[in-house]
This record gives C-alpha cells, sequence and structure tokens, in this order.
C-alpha cells in the first residue's frame, strides 16, 4: 500500500551508509585543510629563508677548499638560493607540520592513547632538529672523503647544482629520518608493534636500515650511509628499550 511503512531494517543501511559518507568527506576536507596549512607554513618559511639564503650558502661550501662553487648556467645561482629556501622553509616550518599532523590523528585516538603519545609530539621536533645537526656535522667529513679522490686529472672544480643536490638531500633524509623512533613508539601505543616483535625481527631491520641509508644518502661516500645508519640503529635499539620500559 502506499502509506505502508518500511520495516526498519530496510531504512537503516540507507542511512547508515550516508553517515559513512559524510564522515569520509570530512575527514578528506579535514586533512585538505591541514595540508593547506602546512604548505602556507613551508612557503612562509621559504620566504624567511630566501632572505638568509646568501648567509645559508657560505655556511655550506665552508667545507670546501676554496669555499667555492661553479655556476654553470645563468639561472643556477636564482634556483640554488630557491633550493636552499625551500629546505630552510621545511625546517622553521617543522613546528607547524608536526602540530597539524598531531591534530588530524589525535581524534582516532583514544583519551588513553592521545595522553601517552602528546608528549612525543615535540619531542619529534627535537629529533628533527638533532638530525639536521648531526647532518651539518656529517657534512665536512663527507666532503673530504668524496675530494680525497680528485687529483691529477680529476679536478675538484664543484658544480653548484649537484654539490648543494648532495648537501639538502643530506640535510632533510637525516631529519626526517629521526623521526623513526617517534613512528615505532606511536605504533607501539596502538598495538601494531610491541619491543618483543621488534627484537625478533633486529635482523631484518639492520639489513632494512643499511639499504635504506645507501639509498637516501647522496654523493657516493661511505661517512654519509654509516653515519645515517648507526644512528637509526641506536634509535631503533633506544627505541625498544623505552617501548619495553612502557610494558608494551
Amino acid at each position: 500500500m502506499a502509506d505502508e511503512v518500511l520495516p526498519a531494517e530496510v531504512r537503516v543501511p540507507a542511512e547508515v551508509g550516508e553517515e559513512k559518507v559524510m564522515s569520509l568527506v570530512d575527514h578528506l576536507a579535514e586533512l585538505r585543510t591541514r595540508l593547506i596549512r602546512m604548505v602556507l607554513a613551508v612557503a612562509a618559511g621559504s620566504a624567511v629563508g630566501f632572505v638568509f639564503a646568501e648567509r645559508v650558502i657560505e655556511i655550506l661550501v665552508a667545507p670546501l677548499p676554496d669555499r667555492q662553487v661553479q655556476i654553470l648556467g645563468p639561472g643556477d645561482a636564482f634556483v640554488i638560493h630557491l633550493r636552499v629556501a625551500v629546505v630552510v622553509g621545511v625546517i622553521l616550518a617543522m613546528p607547524v607540520i608536526l602540530h597539524q599532523a598531531w591534530a588530524f590523528v589525535a581524534p582516532g585516538l583514544t583519551a588513553e592513547e592521545r595522553r601517552i603519545v602528546r608528549p612525543w609530539v615535540p619531542l619529534a621536533l627535537f629529533f628533527f632538529a638533532l638530525g639536521v645537526a648531526v647532518a651539518y656535522i656529517v657534512l665536512p667529513f663527507a666532503v673530504q672523503f668524496l675530494l680525497s679522490f680528485t687529483g691529477g686529472p680529476l679536478r675538484s672544480d664543484l658544480a653548484a647544482g649537484p654539490y648543494f643536490d648532495f648537501v639538502t638531500t643530506l640535510f632533510l633524509a637525516f631529519g626526517l629520518v629521526m623521526e623513526f623512533p617517534i613512528l615505532l613508539y606511536g605504533l607501539s601505543r596502538v598495538g601494531i608493534v610491541t619491543s618483543a616483535r621488534l627484537r625478533s625481527s633486529r635482523r631484518y631491520v639492520i639489513l632494512g636500515i643499511a639499504i635504506f641509508a645507501a639509498m637516501v644518502t647522496p654523493g657516493g661516500d661511505i661517512v654519509s650511509p654509516t653515519a645515517l645508519g648507526v644512528t637509526m640503529y641506536v634509535l631503533f635499539e633506544a627505541t625498544i628499550f623505552f617501548i619495553a620500559r612502557s610494558g608494551r
């Protein structure tokens, strides 16, 4: 009949499905908002970095014998200033990036999980800064190692483009890799990994660290991947210790 009411079990799936679609749309909208804020923070940091790019470039070329690199094209100097500015922008924007990432993830956690993970968010910023500092320390040794193979017919007249590709990649790789223990600890708090599981996977993790360190460090020297690999392994063992202390 026309005025017959449909049973509840016929109506409920449509209503539940509609709620799920709206929830997904809202979730994607929030993700877009967070990403836009991150990009704006990087852009603002890059503007600051562009102002101080000349000084940063002087610091980065300090390990070279004559503290100079060659510009091979008319636009190379501008591109290098821009590249250095963006890397500085990412570093300066990291507090905003971490805050936005936490604000996006936190609603999906329980109150107890938020209470446990929240103190690690500022620590993530500390670890990123530590990674950048380690890269700065490693840079002169990596450059010295690579230039030790020059001589005779091989001159060390470095081109600016490849050199700053090497330097900026090195800094970002070390900074981002330092977030490794934060990720593992966060996964342990939500029950995805445990200290026992990490210990049993130690051999595979060491192999993965070695491959990863060789792939992400530029230049082909042995100093950079060795320093990165050793740092990652020490952080891995320290993370296992703290996860075990937390009862996981």
